[in-house]
């Protein structure tokens, strides 16, 4: 008996998370409205270079999104507003828990619901709840070559984005925060997770293009610009990107 309750227990909890993620789905992927993002800076190294670096950013070094987004969803039928709305927040102190490296699937919803409370714990801002919370982990490129793996997550409507605390880099790690973004909203990889290739045609900004290399953009969730069949490089600003009708249809931009 005691048995079938914790079964029934944990069907109803299932039924509820997932008819809360069904309605919030539907909620951010309206486009009727737009969505409130709010960035987090964090001292990813503790260094003073990167903590001078946050000290001196304002809403402006993330507005080039803002426009990006509203420029990109202009191709699309489904928006009828401004997608995003981006401005930054307090600085957060402690670092977000660090996924599993090689986790089952047990260790990777730990996780998934740590990093969901850490969030809501560490929600710095005074203002109104945000739509979408982005972690920004800064480090000074003088002392780290690459930075860790970024994420989003769609359900907590989530980012976690590792990005360098040099100026020379402000564009490049827009596109990163970007990236995320979109996953938090629904869009998928559209690359090879073991070489970071894109994935042809849907990771192509022009997959139609003859000869088909070098591309010439990025699509945005396929991460790199094709240069070869085996050779990509990174773009380093949104005029290298764009927003690909896949892409579209994953976050309802697109029917």
């Amino acid at each position: 008996m005691f048995k079938q309750v914790r079964i029934l227990f944990a069907l109803i909890i299932l039924l509820f998370v997932s008819v809360s993620a069904y309605l919030t789905k539907e909620r951010v992927t309206s486009w009727d409205k737009p969505l409130y993002v709010y960035v987090y800076p964090i001292n990813g190294d503790g260094t003073q270079a990167t903590q001078n670096y946050i000290n001196h950013l304002t809403d402006s070094h993330f507005s080039s999104i803002d426009r990006y987004m509203t420029q990109q969803a202009a191709q699309y039928t489904h928006v009828t507003t401004e997608p995003f709305i981006l401005s930054l927040s307090p600085q957060v102190k402690s670092k977000p828990p660090l996924p599993p490296i090689g986790g089952n699937v047990l260790q990777v919803m730990w996780w998934s619901m740590k990093l969901r409370f850490w969030s809501w714990t560490h929600n710095t801002d005074p203002g109104p709840e945000p739509d979408i919370q982005m972690f920004v982990v800064y480090y000074d490129p003088n002392y780290i070559e690459r930075v860790p793996h970024s994420i989003g997550l769609a359900k907590g409507l989530i980012g976690v984005v590792h990005a360098f605390s040099n100026r020379q880099y402000n564009q490049s790690n827009n596109v990163v925060i970007a990236h995320e973004l979109l996953h938090t909203v629904g869009a998928t990889d559209k690359y090879n997770l073991e070489t970071s290739q894109p994935i042809y045609p849907e990771g192509y900004a022009n997959p139609k293009q003859r000869p088909l290399y070098p591309q010439y953009k990025a699509e945005l969730m396929g991460g790199r610009i094709p240069i070869t069949n085996n050779k990509s490089i990174m773009p380093r600003s949104f005029n290298k990107t764009m927003i690909g009708p896949i892409t579209a249809i994953e976050i309802r931009w697109q029917r």
